[in-house]
């Protein structure tokens, strides 16, 4: 072999002065490696809850739960805007989520139990641009025109 060939190269090229990791090191590295250790595996109620409904059905199946209405609305300022979010406060389900940068609100009744609390919100939220309506968490045709005057009838 060569002197300056790769293959003569010597211990004493390794133990170089460039070297950045010391010989015998001075400390044992903790054998964590996340912060946050204690992490429960399973998902919270309140997390389960803040699903979108979508990425729910994909994740666990089809829901259980029966025929439901919901009325998607931004928060919106004055009076009207705050009894808006008190009605949907005492939907069967409300949450509040960021889209595109807005506050959003998303109130689901179930029809046989809500139906006066559903129109009373539809009143207030429903002759705004951003509001939709959803059958099963769905925007479907006429939802507003055919299925929310079907679910009135159910008002007493």
């Amino acid at each position: 072999m060569e002197a300056g060939s790769p293959d003569s190269e010597t211990m004493s090229d390794a133990d170089s002065p460039n070297r950045v990791l010391p010989d015998r090191p001075t400390h044992r590295p903790l054998e964590r490696f996340w912060p946050y250790a204690e992490l429960s595996e399973q998902p919270s109620e309140q997390e389960l809850a803040d699903l979108h409904p979508e990425l729910r059905e994909v994740l666990f199946g089809a829901p259980t739960v029966p025929f439901s209405m919901s009325i998607v609305f931004p928060a919106f300022e004055g009076e009207a805007g705050a009894r808006a979010i008190e009605l949907a406060q005492r939907a069967d389900e409300h949450v509040v989520f960021t889209a595109e940068g807005i506050e959003r609100h998303r109130a689901r009744f179930f029809p046989g139990t809500h139906p006066g609390e559903l129109r009373d919100l539809y009143e207030l939220v429903g002759s705004r641009p951003e509001a939709e309506v959803l059958v099963d968490d769905r925007p479907v045709p006429y939802a507003r025109e055919l299925w929310l005057p079907l679910v009135w009838f159910l008002i007493r």
